[in-house]
């Protein structure tokens, strides 16, 4: 116990504890918007009376989006710095959510809403890097595992935003949105501090880093996986066992919440005991689970095994960018970026596919086996790249002494 109070104190004078907690805020609010979308899609789909592969587009387009500006955002954040950043990206959040509430008649306005969502899904290329130069390389995978753990607005998307548009309807809880937008845009300036160095080696070339393409591949699985999941969630729940949108968004809740807890979890262990043998961990679970769901009856048992999935996502999460700290210090806006980019497209193909499946098929089970099978080939990858990885943080521990394995 003594042990682990000093660690924390230590964690704590280390950086900069109100940019860390700056960041978190950020990213949270920002997550709750992007999933927005999903969280009413039951209410969306309803009203405009649209197919399952509708629903299902719609629902990956934020992720689609997000994914792509997440590049723009992670450059500039290495060139004009987060604070600019961030402020930019909430502002046209705003623009967003006004179109949300004000604009949406049909189908393709509901696309036009989706995709200018996808700004608050850039904001993760922004609140990392500004969370890990904040914090030495030892502390990386917590300090970043933090930061990101404002996935957890997913939580609060899912939970919430159902019950809202009960009261005022699914137009209307876009426009409630602005207030908690624009208070945390308010804190951020206020608590976040531009750390001196953001923009050193800004420019260094990492497009042709084998190792940022691996990273690129295990994120596609674990935050895709994390953030398909929870925006498509609502409606396979109310799909397969016509439970009411209020009920699934309680249920997707509940299966967040466990991704958004493990990710600092993730980040601490992956400090403490590799990266790769964490992500191997997360890969055997999430394949197993995936494999199990479609065969399940029980909505209980449905939901238990959604929350093992998400949890161990979650943790995958972080400790994968316990290994981009790591290895891209100089540049890690861009990597954060390139690599939150192939998240978010993870995100996009998962209920892109599995609402194609399901209208095609009539069932959801084939695109479980394909994320099953998915999770089964990048755990073969990573062992079979085990040792090159090893030997890659063994050469960074021997320059950077503090660089954890």
């Amino acid at each position: 116990m003594t042990v682990e109070r000093g660690f924390w104190r230590e964690f704590w004078h280390a950086g900069h504890g109100p940019t860390l907690l700056a960041a978190f805020l950020y990213f949270d609010v920002s997550f709750l918007l992007w999933m927005l979308v999903g969280s009413l899609a039951v209410f969306l789909s309803a009203d405009l009376e649209l197919t399952a592969s509708q629903k299902g587009f719609l629902v990956a387009l934020p992720l689609l989006s997000g994914a792509c500006l997440r590049l723009l955002a992670g450059t500039l954040a290495d060139r004009i710095g987060a604070r600019r950043t961030a402020a930019l990206g909430m502002s046209l959040t705003a623009v967003a959510l006004l179109c949300g509430g004000l604009g949406v008649q049909g189908f393709v306005s509901a696309l036009c809403t989706a995709a200018l969502l996808g700004v608050a899904g850039a904001s993760f290329a922004v609140a990392l890097p500004l969370a890990s130069r904040s914090y030495p390389a030892r502390f990386q995978g917590i300090a970043m595992g933090i930061a990101g753990a404002g996935n957890s607005g997913t939580v609060l998307a899912a939970f919430f935003a159902p019950r809202l548009a009960e009261w005022v309807g699914w137009r209307g809880v876009f426009l409630w949105c602005l207030i908690p937008l624009l208070i945390t845009l308010v804190l951020f300036l206020l608590l976040a501090r531009e750390p001196a160095s953001f923009a050193r080696n800004a420019r260094q070339p990492i497009a042709r880093e084998p190792d940022l393409w691996w990273l690129c591949a295990f994120y596609m699985l674990t935050f895709g996986g994390f953030v398909g999941w929870s925006s498509f969630l609502p409606v396979l729940f109310s799909d397969l066992y016509g439970v009411p949108a209020v009920t699934a968004g309680t249920w997707t809740a509940a299966c967040v919440l466990a991704g958004s807890a493990l990710r600092p979890l993730g980040g601490w262990l992956a400090d403490r005991w590799g990266g790769v043998g964490v992500l191997s961990s997360v890969y055997a679970l999430a394949g197993g689970v995936a494999s199990l769901i479609g065969l399940v009856p029980s909505p209980a048992a449905a939901v238990l095994l959604m929350v093992a999935m998400l949890g161990s996502l979650g943790a995958g999460n972080g400790a994968v960018f316990q290994l981009v700290g790591q290895r891209f210090p100089g540049a890690i806006g861009k990597a954060t970026g390139i690599v939150g980019a192939a998240g978010g497209v993870g995100g996009f193909l998962l209920p892109s596919i599995l609402g194609v499946v399901r209208e095609i098929s009539g069932s959801y089970v084939p695109g479980f086996g394909a994320f099953a099978s998915a999770a089964v080939a990048l755990l073969v990858a990573l062992r079979w790249l085990e040792r090159r990885w090893r030997w890659t943080l063994a050469v960074r521990r021997q320059v950077e002494p503090g660089v954890a394995h």
